[in-house]
C-alpha cells in the first residue's frame, strides 16, 4: 500500500491510514506531521465523527487535509501538535 504524502508550511506531512476488516468503513485515518526542525507526531487520528471511511484513497486526502488543518492550528494559532491530548482538544 502506498502511502500519500506532502510538505505544507514547511512540515512534512503523512497520511498514516489503518485497516480494520469486517466493518463498512474499515479505513481509519490519521497522519503523522514532521516539524522543520525534524520532530515528529505521534500518530495523530481523524476526529471521531469521520475517523473511519469507506474507501483507502478517500481515508489517506482526509488524513492529509487534516494534517494541514493541524499545521494550520499549530503556526497560526500556536497550538502545540506534541501535547500529550492534542487529537482530544482538536476534535472537540
Amino acid at each position: 500500500m502506498s502511502t500519500l504524502q506532502c510538505t505544507y508550511r514547511d512540515h512534512y506531512i503523512s497520511a498514516e491510514v489503518m485497516e480494520h476488516p469486517g466493518i463498512p468503513t474499515p479505513w481509519a485515518g490519521g497522519c503523522r506531521i514532521t516539524t522543520a526542525d525534524g520532530r515528529t507526531t505521534r500518530r495523530l487520528s481523524l476526529p471521531l465523527n469521520c475517523a473511519f471511511l469507506d474507501d483507502l484513497t478517500k481515508a489517506q486526502q482526509a488524513s492529509i487535509a487534516h494534517g494541514k488543518w493541524l499545521v494550520d492550528q499549530h503556526l497560526d494559532k500556536s497550538r502545540d501538535l506534541f501535547a500529550e491530548n492534542v487529537a482530544k482538544r482538536h476534535a472537540a
